[in-house]
C-alpha cells in the first residue's frame, strides 16, 4: 500500500512540474508577424537580440542611411556645432534633379552645423546631407569632398565590424550599391544614440530654427519629423524613416520604458502605415521579452 502511495505522489510531482513548464512557455510572447522583408530588434542596454527576420539580408536603406551621415559628422574632432555653412546652388540643384526630400534650404543662407543636422534628420533633407558631406569631406573640389565623406561612412561601418553594409551616397539615394541589413542598421543607430546631440535631435517632433540670410537678415525654418512614432508610441525616442523605389518603406526605431530601451529596424515594408505598425509590434514584443 505504501509503495502505491509513493508512486501516486511521484506521478503528481511530474504532472505539477509539467504544468509549471507549460505556464513558463505560455509566458513567452509569440514572435510577431511583420510585413517588412527584414526586421531586427535588440535590447540597447545589453545588446541581446530579441527578434530577427532576414536580419542579415542586404537591402536598400533609403534615408535611414542618414543616421550614418550624422554619425560621421558628430564623430569629427573638435566639432563646432555652431559653425556656419553657406548653402550652395549645387545643393538645391541636386534636390531638383533627384526629386529628393528637402529641408528647403535657400541658396546663400548661412546655416549652422547643428541646424543642418536637424534638417537632415527631421524632414530628411537631402540638401542638408549634401551640405554636410561637402563641409566635412576633404579635397579641393566638391566632388572630391563628397567622395571622401562617403569613404568616411564606409570606414565607420568597418570600424563597427559591419560586414553587410556599404554606402555609395550621403543620403540613401544610391548609385547601385548602397545597402545594409536590419541588424547592421540597428547597430549603427545604437552607436550613434550614444551621442547626446543626436539623441536630442531624433526625439524632436518639430523645430523652428532661425537662420541667417544672404543679405545678413534672418528667416525661420520650420521642420517636422517624418517619424510618426514620436508622440504616438509611448516611450518613443527616435530614430529615422526611409523610403524609395528600391528601399520601399524603412524605419529605424527606438523606445524606452521603465529603464529598458529597445532599438531596431524594419526594411522593405509595403507602406508608411505598415512600417509604423511593424515597428510598434516589434517594440511591444521587445518590451515583453
Amino acid at each position: 500500500m505504501r509503495r502505491a502511495v509513493t508512486v501516486t505522489v511521484a506521478a503528481g510531482a511530474v504532472l505539477a512540474s509539467g504544468a509549471f513548464a507549460s505556464q513558463a512557455q505560455a509566458a513567452a510572447p509569440p514572435a510577431p508577424k511583420i510585413v517588412a522583408k527584414g526586421g531586427y530588434v535588440m535590447n540597447n542596454g545589453t545588446g541581446a537580440t530579441l527578434f530577427t527576420k532576414a536580419a542579415d539580408t542586404r537591402l536598400a536603406t533609403g534615408s535611414t542611411t542618414k543616421i550614418m551621415t550624422a554619425k560621421v559628422v558628430l564623430s569629427q574632432k573638435n566639432l563646432n556645432l555652431d559653425s556656419k555653412v553657406t548653402i550652395q546652388k549645387a545643393y538645391s540643384d541636386y534636390i531638383v534633379s533627384k526629386s529628393a526630400s528637402s529641408a528647403r534650404l535657400i541658396v546663400g543662407d548661412k546655416v549652422t552645423v547643428r541646424q543642418l543636422l536637424y534638417g537632415l534628420m527631421l524632414p530628411s533633407g537631402c540638401d542638408a546631407a549634401y551640405a554636410l558631406a561637402d563641409k566635412f569631406g576633404t579635397g579641393s573640389t566638391r566632388e572630391a569632398r563628397v567622395k571622401s565623406f562617403i569613404g568616411k561612412m564606409n570606414t565607420t561601418a568597418k570600424d563597427l565590424g559591419l560586414k553587410n553594409t556599404r554606402f555609395d551616397s550621403f543620403d540613401g539615394i544610391g548609385n547601385g550599391s548602397n545597402y545594409s541589413t536590419p541588424r547592421d542598421l540597428t547597430k549603427i543607430a545604437s552607436s550613434t544614440m550614444k551621442n547626446s546631440t543626436f539623441r536630442t535631435i531624433v526625439k524632436t517632433k518639430s523645430t523652428r530654427q532661425k537662420v541667417t540670410t544672404k543679405s545678413g537678415g534672418y528667416r525661420y525654418m520650420d521642420w517636422t519629423n517624418t517619424n510618426k512614432l514620436l508622440g504616438s508610441y509611448s516611450g518613443a525616442i527616435g530614430v529615422k524613416t526611409g523610403s524609395g523605389p528600391q528601399a520601399k518603406y524603412c524605419l529605424v526605431f527606438a523606445a524606452t520604458r521603465n529603464g529598458k530601451t529597445v532599438i531596431g529596424t524594419v526594411l522593405a515594408s509595403t507602406s508608411e502605415a505598415n512600417r509604423t505598425a511593424d515597428a510598434k509590434k516589434l517594440m511591444d514584443y521587445g518590451f515583453k521579452k
